[in-house]
């Protein structure tokens, strides 16, 4: 039997993770996410892929961000019928991603039909809410550390990876003719002592090891995040200005309630009225009630919600939204995406961003060519709805607050492993950071990594 790997996204990029699997005549899928960021990688997402959709047995998925999960309706669409393996947690969050995921693509697909910018006379979405319904019922949840078999010669375990709710890393066991291989997959990795979220676990032997590299070339300052989240705040409100906080829906968005409370309840922020503007992270806030033991968080019975604040407001109505912009005073709204390319932040960008008194917070990863990273490159100006907006307003971030493990975190993890992979791929991460880190772990543990490129097969084993 024969064992190899085809890197089909996250390979010289940070987004669109797909890792194919052939093991003998069986093809499982790790990871099945949309490309983002810059358009030569988001029309990837339209490219079909070097693979029968229908040939896929099995997806196994780490966690719920778009770029993880966000091509599974598409993969359905091309014929794929097989099992959706991830967490409890993952599975809940899949339920309110991708339905979003979808009702963004119609409206991309109308928006550019009435506009009249796309080269297509009618432009239709990667896929539509219909896919996503089809798609949902193939999902099946399973607990951490609990040993699921995949095949008659495939077992895979979930350990915590600490990056969002339910995210995990995977340890697969191919059990071949005369040999038995284990392959790590780490997912998307956190950050040790995390407030919110249980330190990640590492396993400590693999013949194969895919470890991400997003943070893989720079330490993140020591910095006490919540004193850098508190001046802020506070020299924001000095001004009578707004404080707008791009953040994902699903982590991010929490973890600034939770460093909000924390400041709140000890007086070292004012109370202010505080808008979580996203439909989808006030969903997603509800499922850290329903998941309690993968997070560290305690529900406060008294108003049954985990992230109470005083002054806290759910918006979920467009309507309520716009009204935002009409705010007298100083407020916080953190509302997503957090990279700034889509969403309800994006008018509040398109308000906020000329005004000197108002300050934007970033507060996770920014990949290159997104709106994001040019506010925190320093542009003086970025287009929003076809129009230049000059950037007045003050721009900080707090990188300690990404939800991504720097090149320390990520030595540490690896420092479980005594013995070196006969396979180390360096993935997810823009090409100078992965090949910076594959330099690292050269220097510092003697191994040989590889970079893989995009659409790049290795034959890992022949006949075990």
């Amino acid at each position: 039997m024969n064992l190899s790997i085809q890197f089909l996204g996250a390979a010289g990029t940070v987004t669109g993770s797909k890792y194919l699997l052939t093991i003998g005549q069986r093809k499982i899928m790790v990871d099945c996410g949309l490309f983002q960021g810059q358009k030569a990688l988001r029309q990837r997402n339209w490219q079909p892929l070097p693979v029968d959709a229908a040939s896929i047995e099995t997806v196994i998925i780490t966690h719920a961000h778009i770029d993880h999960i966000g091509y599974l309706p598409r993969l359905h669409r091309d014929g794929f019928r097989g099992r959706i393996i991830c967490t409890h947690a993952t599975q809940e969050l899949m339920q309110i991603m991708l339905p979003d995921s979808a009702k963004l693509q119609e409206e991309e697909a109308e928006y550019a039909a009435r506009k009249g910018y796309s080269s297509h006379a009618h432009p239709e979405p990667l896929y539509n809410t219909r896919d996503v319904q089809a798609l949902l019922p193939l999902v099946e949840g399973c607990d951490f550390d609990e040993t699921i078999r995949v095949s008659d010669n495939v077992e895979i375990l979930f350990r915590y990876s600490g990056h969002i709710l339910g995210a995990a890393s995977i340890g697969m066991t191919v059990r071949g003719d005369t040999q038995t291989k284990k392959i790590v997959f780490s997912g998307d990795l956190g950050r040790y002592n995390d407030p919110v979220l249980h330190d990640m676990v590492a396993f400590r032997e693999a013949d194969v090891l895919l470890v991400e590299s997003t943070y893989g070339n720079r330490e993140t300052l020591a910095e006490d995040p919540d004193e850098k989240l508190a001046r802020i705040i506070n020299e924001t409100v000095q001004k009578n200005g707004c404080l707008v906080v791009p953040a994902f829906a699903v982590g991010r968005s929490q973890t600034m309630l939770y460093h909000l409370q924390k400041l709140e309840r000890a007086k070292k922020i004012p109370v202010l009225p505080i808008y979580l503007d996203s439909p989808m992270a006030v969903t997603v806030s509800g499922v850290y009630a329903r998941h309690l033991a993968d997070h560290k968080l305690p529900l406060d019975h008294s108003d049954n919600d985990i992230f109470f604040l005083e002054k806290l407001q759910y918006i979920e109505k467009q309507q309520d939204s716009k009204q935002l912009n009409d705010l007298k005073g100083s407020a916080i709204i953190i509302s997503a995406s957090g990279m700034c390319e889509g969403g309800r932040v994006v008018h509040h960008l398109f308000h906020h961003l000329p005004q000197p008194d108002d300050t934007v917070l970033l507060v996770g990863y920014q990949a290159e060519g997104t709106r994001g990273r040019r506010i925190q490159d320093g542009e003086p100006e970025v287009r929003i709805f076809g129009k230049m907006v000059p950037v007045r307003c003050r721009v900080e971030s707090i990188s300690v607050l990404s939800a991504h493990a720097d090149r320390s975190e990520l030595l540490r993890w690896l420092s479980s492993f005594q013995i070196a992979p006969q396979w180390i791929f360096i993935v997810h991460g823009e090409p100078k950071v992965a090949a910076a880190f594959a330099q690292t772990l050269e220097t510092e543990r003697g191994w040989q990594p590889t970079v893989p490129q995009h659409l790049e097969v290795f034959s890992l084993f022949e006949g075990i």
